[in-house]
């Protein structure tokens, strides 16, 4: 930040002294750093954290290979992902408890608990009218899922009276189902997991939600069962902010440039979906 100054002629030296006081005044004012550690020259990047140090965030952790809970320890792409964007930013990364994915939105407006929610949110523009998304991360499809023996396994004979379709509740995957599918039942789930569980029982017909998600368990988890259609959505995934926190959405958009030039996303696509995605 600079300013400016317009002495005239007859302006003596002790005049002089103040107006040079009076800028440094006025500079130091609009540059001061904030709780999240920006620095003085980078006023616009100036954020604030829920906790000093931290990078506090919110999500669902049901989605593997993206996020997920194993043996009491937070694992995934996002969650290594998260821990790098704070080790760029000179801060710890620290999740809260699993919650409801359809709770994180309103969570990160509402503010003072966590600082992102981090989720394989698609970024759209519905979202983008009460929160901000970071840069894109990750691109995404859909994927459907039934059982590996099931006969209703396209579109045409999933859209049927009496079918069941599973999704995640405040998904885009529902949002799918709901417009495609409008002649199936749509139930709505708090997790994918839950939603192939129930087609590998027999309870669901279907279930649709991210494509890397599917691909994942039906791969390790659920063998009998298989990803029957690929939806070309062309989504993208963004990490959450406040709208009351753009300084923080900046500094998560330079790291995430960092990471993806010094090829670490490219590192983690590789070692949790098996090639750059």
């Amino acid at each position: 930040m600079s300013t400016k100054l317009n002495l005239n002629a007859s302006l003596d030296r002790r005049g002089f002294v103040a107006a040079l006081g009076a800028a440094g005044a006025l500079a130091l004012a609009g540059c001061g750093s904030s709780k999240g550690g920006a620095s003085a020259s980078d006023a616009e990047a100036a954020y604030t954290l829920v906790e000093e140090g931290k990078i506090i965030v919110a999500s669902d952790l049901a989605n593997p290979p993206l996020d997920y809970v194993e043996n009491n320890q937070n694992k995934g792409f996002e969650v290594e992902l998260m821990e790098a964007v704070a080790e760029k930013l000179g801060l710890t990364c620290e999740y809260l408890p699993a919650m409801k994915f359809d709770a994180i939105i309103p969570l990160i407006k509402q503010g003072g608990k966590a600082d992102v929610g981090v989720s394989n949110f698609t970024i759209t523009d519905e979202r983008k009218a009460e929160i901000d998304f970071s840069d894109p991360y990750l691109d995404s499809n859909q994927g459907v899922v039934t059982r590996a023996d099931a006969e209703k396994d396209s579109a045409d004979t999933l859209n049927a009276d009496g079918v069941k379709i599973a999704c995640q509740s405040g998904t885009t995957g529902e949002t799918w189902a709901q417009e495609n599918l409008p002649l199936a039942t749509i139930v709505s789930l708090d997790d994918p997991v839950q939603a192939v569980t129930g087609v590998s029982t027999g309870l669901y017909d279907a279930a649709a939600a991210d494509l890397p998600v599917m691909s994942y368990l039906c791969s390790q988890s659920f063998t009998d069962c298989k990803v029957a259609i690929e939806v070309p959505t062309g989504e993208q995934y963004g990490i959450v902010v406040s709208k009351d926190n753009p300084g923080l959405t900046q500094k998560i958009n330079d790291a995430l440039a960092e990471l993806e030039a010094d090829g670490t996303i490219a590192d983690l696509q590789i070692k949790w979906f098996g090639a750059e995605v």
